[in-house]
């Protein structure tokens, strides 16, 4: 992970009932509070802790305007994208833990 990354992910309960997208420029340290309860009141309300998405910006600009079109979108268009990289769903957090 660089200094100047940028990243959009999608986080999930075990149930994979409820989404999430999010933008953080540290994955690692965004999935452990997460994983914490710590993320925000939503993704603690619905025990979202599952890294099931991702992308990698370079340009914080350009990963908010595509957190803005995934939010947008609607869950099937967000099941779409999460199954073009995850389609059995697993928890990708498992990458980026020390």
């Amino acid at each position: 992970m660089g200094e100047s990354s940028y990243y959009i992910y999608i986080i999930t309960n075990i149930h994979k009932t409820t989404l999430y997208t999010g933008v953080t420029n540290n994955l690692l340290r965004r999935m452990d509070e997460h994983k914490r309860g710590e993320g925000g009141d939503f993704s603690k309300k619905y025990h979202l802790k599952r890294l099931v998405y991702y992308e990698v910006y370079q340009d914080i600009k350009s990963a908010i305007a595509r957190e803005k079109q995934i939010k947008a979108g609607s869950r099937s268009q967000k099941i779409a994208l999460i199954n073009t990289l995850n389609p059995r769903w697993l928890d990708l957090g498992s990458e980026f833990e020390q």
